[in-house]
């Protein structure tokens, strides 16, 4: 009888530590010190540059200064006129016959996205080296793809879906870089010395954008042009002092999208026209009143923009992004000085045309691109539309003729098309139909060669993620 009163009190008092512990548990949080994840919550761009100094222009090293002096340039993103057309005269081969592409050189890059720009037989790449954990500006031999020099700094950069992503600009004074963390450098061109660097993120708290920084700066009239998102929305910085000359008011802080920024003329006022996490803006680009917002919209508003916005002479601005978003038509409108902006057109992917990664090119009054993956049955196909209504293909390549995120652009009435995995198709431009004139594979066993294109006499640049090919291309 004993032993079972103590039996029954310890069963009790065991009873009442489990009910006891069990309402502590229903009523604890377990996640009361748990942050909730949120894209940009982590801050991680400002941590990241604040938490490393970055010594921007330190390393030089210098290997020849023996290279061919050529006549032609691609001195920027989107080449001479932003427009991804070339003007140059050179003739071109449309067919490659037997033997193949006329590979003149192949270079191993670290992993990233980077095109190149062209100055006069010399190419100049931003590359990110993981050995020396470091971004490098590359001066190359057009001809024959032996580095001159390279400049740059120590930073640490971890694999994002690769690491660098933008295309510097060229002048005849001046290389304006800007790397996948947002450090900018300023050299002279001739020698590749150092001007001046800003840390973007530091300076105006900018918030990187997801896969690094996709913007590729601009020089216009020797002013370093960048949209910083943060303190301010663009900046414009001498390339002679690295003196900030004006900025932007950002009091609705718009943050920096992976979409470069894209001068415009219209209503006989000069602009540059930017599409950032938050809206659309035009900023005024010269004249007493340099950046000044002239008009902007939030009408367009997505978290991941890749494609600069395609503005076309009678005041229509086409812009697109990813990840579903689709894409917008716009009418820009001036009256006594005064913009104003409205909507003509807003779709899905699959409605109309749209772009995830590339910017469409906009000729003889058409505009034609590669839609995104989730356009339904014309994904990844290469489209041509009026812009009078986007949402109506003229024509499309086909499911045959697919060609992923690929990059291309018109140089000798033809269009280079290079799809994911480094294979170049050659096409007719037209606006009746669909004209492919070649295929050949140009990057072997090649992956994710979305970096822009860039042609100059006739050498034409690709490349996938770690190997970029020069390609005579003259008949």
């Amino acid at each position: 009888m004993f032993q079972n009163k103590t039996l029954n009190r310890a069963l009790y008092l065991l009873s009442s530590v489990a009910l006891l512990v069990m309402v502590w548990w229903l009523m604890k949080d377990p996640t009361a010190k748990f942050t909730e994840s949120l894209p940009g919550l982590d801050k991680r761009g400002v941590a990241d540059t604040a938490s490393e100094k970055v010594e921007i222009g330190k390393i030089f090293q210098t290997t020849s200064s023996a290279y061919q002096e050529m006549s032609e340039s691609w001195p920027r993103f989107r080449g001479i006129d932003f427009d991804n057309i070339s003007k140059s005269p050179v003739k071109l081969r449309e067919k490659f016959g037997p033997a193949g592409p006329d590979v003149r050189w192949s270079i191993q890059l670290g992993e990233g996205h980077s095109g190149a720009a062209i100055y006069k037989g010399l190419v100049y790449l931003l590359d990110y080296n993981e050995k020396e954990k470091a971004d490098l500006l590359r001066c190359i031999s057009l001809t024959d793809g032996k580095e001159l020099w390279n400049r740059g700094y120590h930073v640490t950069i971890k694999r994002n879906h690769g690491m660098s992503r933008t295309i510097p600009a060229i002048t005849e004074k001046y290389i304006l870089s800007m790397g996948p963390r947002c450090h900018v450098m300023c050299l002279d061109r001739a020698t590749g010395n150092f001007r001046w660097g800003m840390d973007v993120a530091k300076e105006y708290m900018t918030e990187i954008p997801f896969w690094y920084t996709g913007q590729c700066p601009m020089i216009d009239n020797d002013v370093a042009v960048i949209a910083t998102g943060g303190k301010a929305l663009m900046i414009g910085i001498s390339c002679e002092t690295g003196k900030i000359l004006w900025e932007t008011p950002n009091p609705e802080k718009w943050k920096m999208s992976h979409s470069s920024i894209m001068p415009y003329k219209f209503g006989n006022r000069k602009m540059y026209v930017y599409s950032a996490i938050g809206g659309l803006a035009g900023i005024a680009a010269d004249g007493p009143d340099v950046g000044k917002v002239l008009w902007k919209t939030t009408a367009w508003n997505h978290s991941v923009v890749a494609p600069s916005p395609v503005c076309m002479p009678d005041g229509k601005i086409f812009i697109a992004a990813g990840y579903g978003a689709g894409a917008m038509m716009l009418q820009l409108k001036e009256n006594s000085g005064k913009f104003t902006i409205e909507v003509l057109q807003e779709y899905l992917p699959r409605f109309g045309l749209a772009s995830e990664q590339q910017t469409p090119v906009y000729w003889e009054g058409h505009l034609f691109g590669i839609l995104p993956k989730d356009a339904g049955s014309l994904r990844n196909q290469f489209v041509c539309v009026n812009p009078s209504d986007c949402k109506k293909i003229v024509w499309a390549s086909g499911s045959t003729a697919r060609f992923g995120l690929g990059p291309y652009f018109i140089a000798d009435n033809k269009f280079f098309i290079l799809d994911d995995e480094g294979v170049l198709t050659i096409v007719r431009p037209g606006t009746a139909k669909y004209v492919q004139l070649d295929q050949v594979r140009v990057i072997k066993d090649g992956a994710d060669a979305w970096a822009p294109l860039a042609i100059a006499n006739g050498y034409l640049l690709l490349r996938d993620s770690k190997t970029m090919v020069c390609i005579n291309m003259n008949l």
